[in-house]
């Protein structure tokens, strides 16, 4: 689903572009424009971020309530205070912490009396290459992406057990599906989280449990970034300045730097109108497993899963045993041998029966001489005795 199409009066509901909306696919049973809908209670972990903030305001906007949750580090508890409203709570917490993620749940069920849908915008990446990365880096990714997900999970899960019922909106990422040069540990905690939702979902199906991966690719912030933060940032990501070995321009370590350095705000897909799109999975009945978010998302992972089953198809023969009959399989190899085989008897017997015929050949040539032998001698006797006609007629 390209999240740039909304002008596309095929991909929306109306005829009025200038009403028109971008919708799930009605496969979804997604919520209809102008029909009233079932408030539901979010929770939105990272709430604060650029995707996180579009999502707050667009459930905000139809209706929900929501408790917005933003991360310790980056935003201040007054900050927070100041979203409190009758339909939203503002809330600080670390998500490497599963004690302040498990707070969150329980000032959520006590303000609101319930939870319907949690979405795990919360994210941090380093920018390089995989070498530079030290174990702070990779330790502090792998904490707040695949185990603060992992806190969020174990902490509700309990909850949306008993309550028979619940969905989990996990912001991934096209980094989840593919290798990207100067993200590598940043896409290993991806492929974690996706690895792990969906075993997951898996085991709460028969609870009604639902849980879908949401996986946006290039996306461009709704507000600027604060420009006090004094880390070179792009988004939740930490610039990381690259070693020598990787400092030249053209170092493919570079390439996810070179990327957001070049795109800049000019990000193809809107969070705005994506954030419109997770709101209605929440409310869809048949959520997809994966909801791809631009046209980037669409292209690259179509392109990693085209190169996957090239390779499958081609060093597959070393995987499989050759059918039988076929050329190496057993049979095969068996009518071989035995047709080789026989070709070599057949030259053996073909020898010998080309010196035998030789030898016939031989002796009836013999016996054609003597016979004409024995010809010519009866003739020079015959000679003698049978008179000549002409002499016969003067006798």
């Amino acid at each position: 689903m390209d999240a740039r199409g909304v002008q596309d009066p095929a991909a929306v509901a109306g005829s009025d572009p200038s009403k028109a909306k971008l919708q799930l696919p009605a496969s979804c049973d997604p919520p209809q424009p102008g029909a009233s809908v079932k408030p539901l209670v979010w929770i939105v972990f990272g709430g604060t971020g650029h995707m996180g903030r579009s999502l707050v305001k667009s459930a905000l906007s139809h209706g929900d309530l929501v408790t917005t949750v933003g991360r310790v580090l980056e935003t201040s508890p007054e900050a927070m205070a100041t979203l409190n409203s009758e339909t939203c709570l503002g809330q600080l917490c670390d998500v490497r912490d599963g004690t302040s993620v498990a707070r969150v749940i329980e000032r959520t069920l006590d303000r609101f009396g319930r939870i319907d849908c949690i979405a795990n915008c919360s994210g941090y990446g380093v920018i390089g290459a995989c070498e530079d990365q030290d174990e702070y880096d990779l330790r502090n990714q792998f904490e707040t992406n695949f185990m603060g997900t992992l806190h969020i999970v174990q902490a509700s899960l309990p909850y949306f057990r008993q309550q028979n019922g619940g969905r989990y909106l996990i912001f991934s990422s096209t980094s989840g599906a593919l290798g990207v040069p100067g993200l590598g540990p940043y896409c290993a905690t991806k492929y974690a989280v996706e690895g792990l939702i969906e075993a997951m979902l898996y085991e709460v199906d028969s609870f009604n449990i639902k849980a879908t991966l949401v996986e946006p690719g290039l996306v461009r912030r709704d507000e600027p970034d604060s420009k006090t933060n004094p880390l070179p940032t792009w988004g939740h990501f930490l610039i990381k300045p690259a070693s020598e070995a990787y400092s030249h321009a053209t170092s493919p370590a570079l390439h996810a730097k070179r990327m957001v350095q070049w795109l800049g705000d000019r990000q193809p897909t809107s969070a705005v109108k994506c954030a419109e799109l997770v709101w209605q999975l929440g409310h869809c009945s048949y959520p997809p497993l994966r909801l791809l978010l631009g046209s980037y998302a669409i292209e690259s992972i179509r392109d990693r899963l085209r190169s996957v089953t090239e390779e499958l198809e081609d060093w597959k023969h070393l995987n499989y045993p050759v059918p039988p009959d076929a050329p190496g399989g057993e049979k095969g190899d068996k009518v071989e041998r035995e047709e080789s085989r026989g070709d070599r008897e057949d030259r053996d017997q073909g020898g010998e029966k080309g010196e035998g015929e030789e030898r016939e050949e031989r002796d009836e040539m013999d016996e054609r001489e003597v016979d004409r032998g024995r010809e010519r001698e009866n003739d020079d006797m015959m000679e003698g005795i049978t008179p000549d006609p002409k002499e016969a007629g003067n006798t």
